[in-house]
Order: C-alpha cells, then structure tokens, then sequence
C-alpha cells in the first residue's frame, strides 16, 4: 500500500461518518428505535454498535498494532454490548458524536502512518492473523456493512 493508498483509506473512513450522519438525520424517533425483530438491531443500535466498536475496537486494535509486537486483540460481542449497554435506550446524537470523535482520531492516526506500518500483524480473535493493512480493509467494509443495513431500516 502507497501513501496514496493510505490517504485514499483514510478518506473513506472520514467520509462514511458524513454519510452516517446524512441517512439518519431527520428521522422520527419512532423509526430509529424500532427493532424489527428481537434479533435485528434498530437504527440506533447499530449507530451505538459503531461508536463501540470503533472506541473499544478499532481504536484500541491500531494502536496495539502500531505499538506492540504480535498482540493479542480480543473480539467484541456486539449483541452482548448492544444488550448490556441498552443501546436503544441512548440519545442518536451522543452516539453520533462519540463515534465522529473517535473515528477522526483514527483518521489521524492512519493519515500518519508509514508505508512499512501496514505489515504489522497481531492475533485478532475469531480471526487469526491480521495486519494493519487488513484491518483497514475490514473497517471499510463493516461501514458498508452498516450503511447497507440502515439504509433497510429506514423505510
């Protein structure tokens, strides 16, 4: 992966908080909260499931990955966290925020980072071996993941 590479990467993870924040702005409290089944996250929940994810996830992978030799990333349960944490229960705005802030420190610190980076590795659980590089890529496609699904739930 170039600079090139790294900037374009980094410009996608900053964009899809704009684009986040476009597809449930305006939306009726009625329909960010409503589950469509007990096992299907509601708009909110998976706007809180993002936030999580990046803070105690994403966050924490990079900078383990960046700082340690060979970590140990732990996965996260994100229904567990969803029922724990009562995420339905949360105001879409907070979420919202905390998530933006935690992404654009990620954004940061990608933005930052050195070619020879990228081929840091580390164990993630459930997984296997990961890589800077491949981490990046799996942030990207749990935002489509996550836009594909909202946009469902929005009608």
């Amino acid at each position: 992966m170039t600079r090139l590479d790294i900037e374009s990467a980094a410009q996608r993870l900053e964009d899809f908080q704009a684009a986040l924040r476009g597809m449930v702005a305006g939306l009726p409290e009625e329909v960010v909260r409503r589950k469509r089944s007990m096992t299907e996250f509601s708009i909110l929940e998976n706007v809180c499931h993002l936030r999580d994810i990046e803070r105690d996830g994403y966050s924490v992978r990079l900078r383990r990955l960046l700082d340690e030799p060979q970590p140990f990333l732990p996965d996260l349960d994100g229904s567990r966290l969803a029922q724990e944490r009562d995420y339905n229960s949360q105001a879409i705005q907070n979420a919202l925020e905390t998530f933006s802030k935690e992404r654009m420190a990620n954004v940061a610190l990608i933005r930052a980072l050195r070619p020879e980076q990228l081929s840091r590795t580390g164990h993630l659980e459930t997984v296997g071996p990961v890589s800077v590089e491949q981490l990046l890529g799996r942030m990207q496609e749990h935002d489509r993941e996550h836009l594909e699904l909202i946009e469902g739930l929005r009608d």
